[in-house]
């Protein structure tokens, strides 16, 4: 006989992934199959058995018949004594015939209907039984889930969320006790139905032959041995059956025995994996149902390659849902829902919203994306490569709060002044050669978040070359009298992502560089949340503005801007590098500093990088007045005489931005 091949396993029973789900049809498939044939099989058994019993009633009113003759009285009855002895003879066989006929009726019913009907009422009714408690659990954790999942975020009740948790824990207890015992039948199911199906035809078979017996020796002999393989088959099917019911009980009762936090969700003990190139997992995702409407859907999504695949309940195979490569993820507030993330096309057209169960999922998902999106599943060891990139990320990239020296003692204390490798060789080293990282930023260079300083920090005025204005919004007189004859007046959207020292201040490769290492430390640090600031370029300054205050963050004279560039592949970026004095080596004239800003903008950063540029021809043809007309000529201008470049782009956030806003890049 073939051996199984193919079982439920009941370790994925708590999982309830898709790929058992579909494995679990197939075996419900099958039980109802096999219901269908039972009883169209047990029809034809019954029927051999009602033939059979008209049988024995047939030759005993037969030989009740062959008696009678004797008593019938035939007036022309001479001569009949030898055929009534002979029907009597034949009444007597008739008789023996209707013996070893009821015989045979009722080993048939024992051996032949009975098993088939016992497994019919007792296997396939389980089975159905089973099935109907299974999807009854099923429906009360996906109704629990629903629930936990609205537990909202900001106003939290722990009373209501604790309720929630050990609802979440009873029911998915629950599903997975009914679906142990589901899969338990359905893997025994496998080994009974041969069972049922030999065990009939054999009691049947043997009831024949012990029919027949007495007057074919010789037939019942030819079947002794088949009917011995038969019996030995059946038996050898019973003791498999008996040792996987065994060991299924065995491991049934083994994970049972686990602790309660393994039903309870966001209760995970083990450490958040952010090198995983492979994730798998149930998300609500968000969908829109109407103009304003939206719907929260529990689908099963997997990474296949680059792909973001998704798989509904009951389908065969995923589909693809988004191509990940190239692609950015960040984490939302959205509809007072946690552990939000959305996940963003690198054309910006499409963009999902997805939600996970716990704090751990929700983290490993935005870094599974993150190493996707970077194509590290295309090296020829990829494991290794994001082991690799991420210690390399968290040892070159420290977030602090503010521009601080490192402490005396700290390790590299040179490398990590910024613009040490420059101010000593000039911008000519490795002319010839690439660019290396350590040559524009050095290792483990502070990385700052936010404008927002310490009070104690304002007295730094010349750190980065920036001009801060005090928390009070008041400025310098000469910072307010280039303003008032500025010719040049753009206001932009921006959020500033992050600003560090870099070690030079003439190639367009630093702010690249910048670029990705505040980017990487944002989504390693999981720091995604930014504020919104209108940075007004003009002709004599960069100031860096409070929508809600009107007070300047931050202001940088446009000679200090050395050098400027948007991100070759995500437009919205854009960044500039500031050139300052470092005096801290008591040096009268100071060493030359460089700092990166990095910003993400409403619009285009080739705008803005265009708006500074303008702006410092405009400064340079300030000491040519010719010049100066030359240009005004060419350009349009507003009705108070300032160059007209673009609309206004900051809309309604003039009288109030919105803080806290979410990064998309």
């Amino acid at each position: 006989m073939p051996a199984v091949h193919h079982k439920l396993l009941l370790e994925d029973a708590l999982q309830d992934s898709p790929q058992t789900r579909s494995l679990l049809s197939v075996f419900e498939e099958d039980a109802g199959m096999l219901t269908d044939y039972t009883n169209q099989l047990l029809q034809s058994m019954q029927r051999v058995f009602g033939a059979q019993s008209e049988m024995g009633l047939a030759t005993e009113q037969l030989s009740q018949q062959l008696l009678d003759y004797e008593k019938k009285n035939f007036a022309l009855g001479k001569g009949d004594e030898e055929v009534i002895t002979t029907l009597q003879n034949f009444a007597k066989t008739v008789g023996e015939l209707n013996s070893l006929h009821s015989e045979l009726a009722n080993q048939m019913a024992d051996s032949m209907v009975f098993p088939l009907i016992q497994f019919r009422e007792k296997d396939l009714t389980e089975i159905s039984t089973l099935k109907e408690i299974y999807g009854i659990a099923t429906d009360e954790h996906e109704a629990a889930m629903v629930k936990y999942s609205r537990l909202p975020k900001k106003k939290e009740n722990e009373k209501l969320k604790s309720d929630l948790v050990k609802e979440v824990a009873y029911t998915r207890r629950k599903q997975h006790q009914a679906s142990l015992q589901y899969y338990c039948a359905l893997n025994a199911l496998q080994y009974r139905k041969r069972v049922a199906m030999l065990e009939p035809m054999l009691g049947y078979t043997q009831a024949q032959i012990g029919f027949f017996k007495k007057g074919i020796e010789l037939v019942s002999k030819k079947m002794d041995n088949f009917l011995t393989s038969v019996s030995n088959m059946t038996q050898n099917i019973q003791a498999q059956l008996d040792t996987e019911a065994e060991a299924m009980r065995v491991s049934q009762r083994e994970l049972l025995s686990v602790e309660d936090t393994v039903y309870m969700p966001d209760k995970d003990t083990e450490p958040v994996n952010r090198t995983l190139i492979q994730k798998a997992g149930f998300l609500n995702i968000r969908n829109k149902t109407g103009l304003v409407t939206t719907a929260w859907d529990r689908l099963y999504f997997f990474t296949q390659g680059g792909n973001l695949m998704c798989q509904p309940r009951g389908a065969v195979a995923g589909g693809m849902v988004l191509d990940l490569d190239n692609s950015s993820v960040m984490a939302v507030e959205c509809e007072d829902r946690r552990y939000c993330f959305q996940i963003t096309s690198p054309t910006g057209k499409t963009s999902m919203i997805l939600q996970a169960e716990s704090k751990r999922e929700y983290e490993e998902w935005i870094c599974t994306v993150n190493n996707i999106s970077r194509q590290i599943y295309l090296t020829d060891n990829p494991e290794a490569v994001a082991i690799r990139l991420n210690q390399t990320a968290i040892q070159a990239v420290t977030p602090i709060t503010s521009f601080e020296k490192r402490p005396e003692g700290s390790p590299n204390p040179d490398r990590a002044k910024p613009g040490g490798v420059n101010a000593a060789s000039g911008g000519s080293q490795k002319s010839g050669a690439a660019t290396e990282p350590e040559d524009l930023i050095a290792p483990g260079t502070p990385i700052q978040f936010d404008i927002m300083l310490p009070a104690s920090e304002f007295q730094d005025q010349n750190r980065a070359g920036g001009r801060r204005t005090n928390p009070f919004g008041e400025t310098d007189d000469d910072c307010s009298t280039e303003s008032d004859d500025s010719l040049l007046q753009q206001v932009f959207a921006v959020r500033f992502q992050g600003s560090m020292a870099v070690r030079c201040g003439n190639n367009q490769e630093v702010i690249y560089e910048a670029m990705r290492q505040v980017l990487a430390a944002r989504a390693i640090h999981n720091i995604f949340r930014t504020t919104e600031s209108h940075l007004m370029v003009t002709s004599s300054s960069l100031r860096l503005i409070d929508p809600q205050t009107q007070v300047t963050r931050i202001s940088f004279q446009l000679g200090e801007v050395c050098q400027f560039a948007a991100h070759q592949e995500n437009g919205r970026l854009m960044g500039f590098v500031v050139e300052g004095r470092d005096w801290s080596d008591g040096d009268e004239e100071g060493e030359p500093s460089f700092s990166a800003f990095v910003f993400e903008s409403n619009t285009e950063g080739e705008k803005i990088c265009y708006t500074i540029s303008l702006a410092k021809e405009i400064a340079e043809a300030k000491k040519d007045p010719e010049a100066l007309a030359q240009l005004m000529k060419n350009m349009p201008l507003t009705n108070d005489g300032k160059f007209l470049l673009l609309e206004p782009e900051t809309g309604d956030t003039t009288n109030g931005a919105e803080d806290d806003l979410e990064s998309e890049a």
